[in-house]
């Protein structure tokens, strides 16, 4: 298991990124020139196969065994009122989630993924950011610690999600600190605020820019003072698949907000992403480019909980099963093109 005993070790790991494996990659791509079909025919499942056969090291990569987590945490400046619920939803949803009632269970079984439920110190929620930094250090490093102990080393496919009621502020501000503009650049409606919740949003973004920008010299930094239990959970799970080459699909605005530390000062952390979809959250579009990633989807979703990735591991297992389930030309004994 990945554990990361200090700041350092975590900055370590993000300056010493593995990368996928060229000759499976070569292996993949000569066996889909080969196959019954004319080149590039399939578009971008062409390209989900090469890049899962480089991350597994496999010529016929395999989408067998799907992984996913989801991590819940409570924010302090939820009391700043810039969500449409108070915070007990939080611990609420994940006693549904532990029931089997929420959407991300009946998708995760929908697309044969084992799911597992993380809630970080419901009842301990983060400092208000507007105030404070939202974690001290041990509390943001025993966060990301928990999100890289539920990757397993055996996943053909890992997705994360969360569940914390507020937690699109702090994605905002991240999103903000690290990629430039202000908070209206990155503020959306998250849960379905009005007005003049929107209002206060964007006021407590800017507050929290200005009080700890300054100080974000390092993604760790950056994590502990404007994110969250569940945002640094994911940044440690998303860290710790590509130190074991395991491919991430990525969710939502506030999953890809999680990795915005770690690409800004490593833009190659994505590398082992797709990303999942392209959420209904405004600045999600944006973040995407930033990110330079293209989604695999686009359906107005804007739920969180993983719940996007997991309607994209069906794309991920069809372009598996082209790959690798095609008979060749001359398997097929069909002539191939001059």
């Amino acid at each position: 298991m990945i554990r990361f005993a200090t700041p350092e070790e975590f900055s370590a790991a993000l300056a010493n990124l593995p990368t996928p494996d060229s000759d499976a990659i070569t292996a993949a791509r000569a066996r889909q020139e080969s196959l019954t079909k004319p080149a590039q025919s399939l578009g971008r499942l062409e390209e989900i196969a090469l890049f899962m056969a480089g991350w597994q090291g496999r010529e016929k990569p395999r989408a067998e065994r799907i992984f996913a987590a989801v991590f819940a945490g409570n924010h302090g400046v939820a009391a700043q009122g810039v969500s449409a619920f108070p915070r007990e939803v939080t611990a609420q949803m994940v006693a549904n989630f532990r029931n089997g009632g929420a959407a991300i269970n009946a998708l995760s079984r929908a697309c044969g993924a084992e799911l597992e439920i993380v809630d970080l110190a419901l009842d301990q929620p983060t400092a208000d950011i507007t105030q404070a930094p939202a974690m001290d250090e041990a509390e943001c490093l025993e966060a990301i610690n928990a999100g890289a102990a539920t990757v397993p080393r055996d996943a053909d496919l890992f997705f994360v999600g969360e569940m914390g009621i507020a937690n699109t502020t702090p994605a905002a501000a991240l999103s903000a600190c690290c990629f430039g503009g202000d908070a209206m650049d990155w503020v959306g409606r998250g849960s379905g605020i009005d007005d003049a919740a929107l209002a206060r949003k964007i006021k407590a973004v800017n507050s929290a820019l200005a009080k700890h920008a300054s100080y974000c010299d390092s993604p760790f930094e950056t994590l502990r003072r404007l994110g969250g239990r569940e945002i640094a959970a994911m940044a440690g799970a998303i860290l710790a698949s590509r130190m074991q080459h395991i491919p991430m699909l990525l969710d939502g605005f506030i999953c890809c907000a999680a990795i915005t530390p770690l690409a800004a000062a490593a833009p190659a952390i994505t590398h082992h992403c797709l990303a999942a979809h392209c959420s209904a959250e405004g600045a999600h579009s944006r973040l995407l480019e930033h990110l330079g990633l293209d989604p695999l989807l686009h359906l107005e979703m804007r739920l969180g909980e993983g719940s996007g990735a997991a309607v994209a591991v069906q794309i991920v297992r069809s372009a598996l099963a082209a790959h690798n389930e095609m008979a060749t030309f001359t398997e097929a004994s069909v002539a191939s093109a001059l």
